[in-house]
């Protein structure tokens, strides 16, 4: 080992050389160059405000699992990932709305967050600079994939009636996002054999294809599209055809009870496009020009009671025009309709009127005049608070007269009172005008007036008013279930109209009260989340059930 006057001479030399202050040098260089390396990287939003071009992109799509964490290091959890087919990189490529080579735009980062969210068959995402340098920024994309394979039975009630399945059903078949099913299903109105099939990347495309094909036990339903869809803000054109055949049984209820069947073979096409200058100042506006296809027809039904009326066979064909605008303002919040998972919410104007136009002499049934049109809000009245407000109008004109009407509007407003408490409240209100016997607005179990029998009230006038407190637990069960609860008070109606069956036993304001779990499987593609509630009606009649037990899947909470 050398020793101190031998160290003492080197040092002299180097000093002497200069060497000494290359060495300094290189030794601070050294030192910087590791400082730099652990300073944090700058944000999206920086990076767009500095300028920054993209570099590389880096797809890394995870398993189901973590097993790095010991939570999630388990045996079974290692055997899904073994079993689970990663989603391919490519798919989540093709996906992004931004490349290589193009500034860095924070508004194109959150809309493909927002795009792949959507996806079932993924659970998280995530975008993070991992390296900078001269003014280049290199991009990881971060994705956890579901469990896409559901083998399964199916079961619910509300409204006091059954439904139940059997199915088989991939969402994301290969780990290319497309998703195929088929199985056996019975609700209230029909059993049903049904193959489906759904690819929103057709060939790497931005083309969708669907087709479903339904064998049921009162007809068949046919259904296909081929849609190049506005998949972006910015998107610059679509075009597209789609078409259905239906051929059912259709019911007409009083007080939860049918009282009349009848046959209701429906026929839809339509074949447009649409172009758009893209994003410009925040707003969106879309033109799309097209022709469609309408037929309806009507007979009774052997063997079963028949409706007191039936309208005429109806056939439209008509040219229409489609005007679309949209304002890009969105909201990313935390627990209002699912559980420990982000969501978004269109809080800018979205806006859509079509007009078309059906002559005879294109083999309509008669000259009418086809209107519709949607408009939709989103208010912040306070900071964390949303309120989001919609309503659409639809019908026809013809012979001098508006024909089947119908006019909505509904409004929901979320209240965070704390990250596990919410109280959320919501109105809906719809009107028909001139509507045929069999277009009457429905109101019972199955879709609003949960302490009640389904379709137990009907008529041309509705309204109904919930109101529930939320709440969103920590629990995260085997990290593969997450569960809420509610309490809910419900209040509606359904009046008027020319059914003559229409609310002959309890016309008046119904109510109900009660209250449920909220459970949501996480870590599935088919995570809808499970009610199930204890409803009360409150001012029920002696035919009704004093306690209501209601076992059913919805999007949201």
């Amino acid at each position: 080992m050398a020793s101190y006057w031998q160290w003492l001479g080197i040092f002299r030399r180097l000093a002497r050389s200069g060497g000494f202050l290359l060495l300094l040098a290189s030794l601070h260089g050294v030192a910087s160059a590791q400082a730099a390396s652990l300073a944090p990287l700058p944000s999206f939003a920086e990076l767009e405000a500095a300028g920054a071009t993209i570099g590389e992109i880096r797809v890394l799509a995870q398993d189901i699992f973590d097993t790095s964490d010991p939570q999630e290091d388990k045996l079974l959890f290692r055997w899904a990932n073994a079993l689970h087919i990663q989603t391919q990189p490519k798919v989540i490529l093709r996906a992004l709305l931004f490349k290589t080579g193009e500034p860095v735009s924070l508004r194109l980062i959150e809309e493909t967050e927002r795009l792949l969210r959507s996806k079932r068959f993924l659970y998280d995402v995530q975008f993070r600079p991992v390296a900078y340098h001269d003014g280049v920024v290199d991009i990881e994309v971060l994705t956890r994939d579901t469990w896409s394979l559901d083998p399964g039975v199916t079961a619910g009630r509300s409204g006091g009636a059954n439904s139940g399945g059997i199915h088989l059903k991939e969402y994301n078949l290969l780990g290319t996002g497309t998703s195929l099913s088929f199985g056996h299903s019975r609700n209230v109105d029909r059993s049903s054999n049904e193959l489906m099939f759904a690819s929103d990347r057709t060939f790497g495309s931005w083309t969708a294809v669907t087709l479903s094909l339904a064998s049921n036990s009162d007809g068949r339903r046919n259904a296909a599209s081929i849609v190049r869809p506005f998949y972006a803000l910015d998107s610059r054109w679509t075009a597209g055809v789609l078409g259905s055949k239906d051929d059912r049984v259709d019911a007409i209820y009083s007080a939860g009870e049918i009282v009349g069947q009848y046959r209701h073979k429906q026929d839809l096409a339509e074949v447009f496009a649409g172009w758009s200058r893209g994003l410009v100042d925040g707003w969106v506006q879309r033109y799309s020009i097209g022709l469609g296809y309408r037929n309806n027809a009507y007979a009774l039904e052997p063997d079963v009671a028949p409706p007191a009326s039936l309208p005429g066979n109806e056939k439209l064909v008509s040219p229409f025009l489609r005007y679309t605008v949209i304002e890009d303002r969105f909201d990313r919040e935390l627990n209002r309709n699912l559980i420990g998972r982000p969501e978004f919410f269109a809080l800018g104007l979205a806006s859509s009127v079509q007009l078309g136009y059906a002559p005879t002499g294109l083999g309509s049934s008669n000259n009418t005049l086809l209107y519709a049109a949607t408009v939709s809000r989103g208010f912040e009245p306070a900071p964390k608070q949303t309120l989001i407000a919609a309503a659409a109008l639809s019908g026809q004109y013809a012979d001098a007269r508006i024909r089947r009407q119908q006019l909505g509007a509904q409004a929901q407003y979320y209240l965070p009172q704390s990250p596990r408490w919410l109280f959320y409240a919501a109105a809906a209100g719809d009107v028909l005008t001139n509507a045929e016997s069999v277009d009457d607005l429905l109101l019972g179990g199955d879709n609003g007036l949960r302490g009640y029998p389904l379709r137990y009230q009907s008529g041309t006038r509705r309204a109904l008013f919930t109101v529930e407190e939320r709440f969103y637990t920590d629990l995260y069960i085997w990290r593969l279930f997450r569960v809420g609860g509610a309490a809910f008070i419900d209040l509606g109606r359904a009046w008027g109209g020319v059914n003559a069956y229409s609310n002959s036993v309890n016309p008046g304001w119904l109510g109900d009260a009660g209250f449920g779990a909220r459970i949501v499987s996480a870590r599935a593609a088919f995570s809808n989340v499970l009610h199930l509630d204890l409803a009360f009606p409150l001012n029920a009649t002696a035919d009704i059930k004093k306690v209501q037990f209601l076992v059913k899947t919805k999007a949201s909470f």
